[in-house]
C-alpha cells in the first residue's frame, strides 16, 4: 500500500485553515488549541481535524519540509493570548484614529497579532482596490512590527461578524463550514432556484454557500431530465421545457401560449422515443 502522510488541520486566529505535521505524536483533539510553526516565528492555532490523510497534501509539500506542530499550550499560553486580545483592541482603535489622516476609506473587522508578536494583520473592506502603502509605512513605524493589510470579502466578514441566516439558523460560516466552496449559479439553475437572486444570496451578498450542499444530487438526478429549452411534441403540439421537478419527477411544458402542460419523466421519455422511431421510419 502506497504511503500516505497524516496530517493536522488547524485554524488560526485570523480565521484562515492551514496543515501541519505532528512529529512528536502529541495526543490532539478538535478544538484543542496548539503552537504551530509560521513563516516568522511561532502563533496560535486550534485543531479542526486531528488527522488527516491526503495524497494532495503529499504532493503539496513535496521537495520541502511541512511545518509541524510545536507543542500544545499550557496555562501560560492562555494567560499570554488575553494580553494578545487586549493588545489587539488598542491596535484597532488605534487604526481607526489614524485612517482619517489618509485620502482613502476603509473599515475595520479586526486586528490580530501573531502569537509571538511578530506580525500585526489588519483585516478590512473598502470599496475597490486601496493603495495604503504610505499607511502601512505608519503603522509599522508605530507598532514596531511587521504589519500586513488584507482586504476582506463579503464571506469573510459574514464568517467574522455571524448573524441569522434565511433559513432561520445561525451562518454556516460563522458555526461549521471551515472552508468556502465556488458557489455558481449554474447550481441554482440545477436546483430551480435561478429566478431571483436575492432570494439566493445571502447577507454577505454572495450566493448562497448552502447550494453546494446537494449539488451533487441534483447534478446526478438532473442527468436523467431533459435540460431547460428542449423541445418535444405533445398532443400535435410542439412545446419547450421550462422546468423540472426532480422530487416529484415532473417535467413543466410551455406553449407559445404560455399554456403549461405538466408530464412525468416516464411520459417524456416516451414521448422522445416515439419522436426517434417516426424519424426512423422516415
Amino acid at each position: 500500500m502506497e504511503n500516505v502522510n497524516t496530517y493536522v488541520e488547524v485554524e488560526y486566529r485570523n480565521g484562515r485553515t492551514g496543515f501541519y505535521t505532528n512529529p512528536r505524536n502529541f495526543e490532539l483533539t478538535p478544538d484543542q488549541w496548539v503552537i504551530v510553526e509560521v513563516e516568522r516565528g511561532f502563533d496560535v492555532a486550534r485543531v479542526v481535524h486531528a488527522s488527516v490523510i491526503s495524497k494532495s497534501l503529499d504532493t503539496r509539500f513535496a521537495g520541502s519540509r511541512p511545518a509541524c506542530i510545536a507543542r500544545q499550550t499550557n496555562e501560560s499560553d492562555h494567560e499570554k493570548l488575553d494580553r494578545v486580545i487586549e493588545n489587539e483592541a488598542e491596535a484597532a482603535e488605534k487604526f481607526r484614529q489614524m485612517v482619517p489622516d489618509y485620502s482613502f476609506e476603509m473599515k475595520l473587522i479586526k486586528a490580530v497579532y501573531q502569537f509571538d508578536g511578530n506580525k500585526l494583520t489588519f483585516f478590512f473592506t473598502a470599496d475597490g482596490r486601496v493603495d495604503f502603502r504610505e499607511f502601512v509605512r505608519a503603522l509599522a513605524s508605530h507598532f514596531r512590527t511587521r504589519i500586513e493589510l488584507h482586504q476582506t470579502t463579503g464571506r469573510e466578514v459574514a464568517k467574522e461578524i455571524g448573524g441569522i441566516g434565511l433559513c432561520g439558523k445561525c451562518y454556516c460560516c460563522s458555526t461549521y463550514l471551515k472552508h468556502f466552496s465556488q458557489i455558481t449559479i449554474k447550481m441554482a439553475k440545477d436546483q430551480n432556484l435561478s429566478g431571483n437572486l436575492s432570494k439566493i444570496s445571502g447577507p454577505c451578498g454572495r450566493l448562497l454557500c448552502c447550494l453546494n450542499y446537494e449539488e451533487n444530487y441534483y447534478a446526478e438526478v438532473a442527468s436523467e431530465f431533459p435540460a431547460v429549452g428542449e423541445r418535444v411534441r405533445f398532443r400535435n403540439e410542439d412545446l419547450s421545457v421550462f422546468k423540472c421537478d426532480y422530487f416529484n419527477s415532473r417535467i413543466y411544458l410551455s406553449k407559445d401560449d404560455q399554456v403549461v402542460e405538466i408530464i412525468n419523466l416516464e411520459q417524456y421519455k416516451k414521448l422522445k422515443e416515439h419522436e426517434r422511431d417516426e424519424k426512423c421510419d422516415t
